[in-house]
């Protein structure tokens, strides 16, 4: 941290809390010319308290999500956000992930510290430089590398797709860089089902209940490949479908409660469906309980409408299929 013209070391260190919501280290206040009985002052007064070790806190009361996220990347030195952590500081306001207790921070892999609170987990990464972006406040890997460690680590796969297509759906990345991402990792768990999974991200399912149609109604009965997020003009504006068959004049609209939670949202599927209907066209709507319970019975029923409206495939069997 370098010191502005005729910057006194009170300013620096004023500086440095407003940049670092009110935390700073030791080794910052030594560097900006506070002496070692200033900082016991300070101490003594309650003006700063500490957080971590040769960490502090400019008040008395309980730190917040930021404040506990500077403190871990401060004390653990030249380090970075990491996994949910580095999701939650790329979220900012009105975030969606909640402010979790526990702060994930990566450091190089060739270094070693060790946690003095069981809130900070400190993660050892190979290649740092290359996936971290130190302009961001705090510090954080690059989104890309923090959503595949999140999903590697997922309790299920189904939710490993959801950490993916939330991510997208949001527009905080694009399949692509995450694949891209991936592609520079060679050691990670779940490697093969991400790369399939983001291939179909690239291709155009946004959600978990999309990538779901996708495999267990759409490929997995034989059913014709569908266009996704197929871009329409309405007299009600631009829309876009989640699986259109176009050849047969066919839309499948997938009703998530992450995509179409809000009655205004409800009703602009209505008005999507009754363009759909003016255009002689057939819009299906399904849920989770279609997808992912009754996905056999779901891709019969496709499989008649598209039948009835031209299309000559048969429908195949899947191992669940009764």
């Amino acid at each position: 941290m370098s010191s502005a013209p005729d910057e006194t070391p009170a300013d620096e260190v004023a500086r440095s809390l407003s940049l670092q919501h009110g935390v700073i280290s030791r080794t910052q206040a030594l560097d900006a010319g506070i002496s070692p009985h200033e900082i016991r002052r300070q101490l003594r007064r309650l003006a700063w308290v500490l957080l971590l070790p040769g960490v502090y806190v400019n008040h008395t009361g309980e730190p917040t999500w930021l404040q506990r996220a500077w403190a871990a990347v401060l004390h653990c030195g030249d380090s970075v956000l990491c996994h949910e952590s580095a999701l939650r500081a790329v979220e900012g306001p009105g975030r969606t992930h909640r402010d979790e207790s526990v702060i994930h921070v990566a450091i190089d892999r060739d270094r070693r510290v060790i946690s003095p609170v069981d809130w900070l987990v400190v993660h050892r990464l190979g290649d740092v430089d290359a996936k971290v972006r130190r302009n961001t406040s705090p510090p954080t890997v690059r989104i890309e590398h923090a959503l595949l460690d999140v999903a590697a680590r997922a309790p299920t796969d189904f939710a490993a797709v959801g950490v993916l297509t939330d991510a997208v759906s949001a527009r905080l990345t694009t399949g692509p860089r995450i694949l891209a991402a991936l592609e520079a990792r060679t050691r990670i768990a779940r490697r093969d089902f991400l790369v399939r999974v983001l291939s179909d991200i690239c291709d155009g399912t946004h959600s978990v209940l999309e990538h779901g149609y996708l495999h267990r109604v759409e490929r997995a009965h034989g059913l014709p490949v569908g266009t996704r997020q197929l871009a329409e003009v309405t007299p009600t504006g631009k829309v876009y479908r989640d699986v259109a068959y176009e050849a047969f004049g066919v839309y499948v609209e997938l009703d998530g409660r992450a995509t179409h939670g809000t009655a205004q949202a409800h009703d602009r599927d209505l008005s999507r469906d009754l363009a759909a209907v003016s255009d002689d066209k057939i819009t299906l709507r399904l849920g989770w309980r279609q997808v992912y319970g009754d996905q056999c019975s779901t891709a019969a029923r496709t499989a008649a409408v598209l039948a009835r409206r031209g299309w000559s495939g048969t429908q195949t069997r899947c191992p669940e299929c009764p």
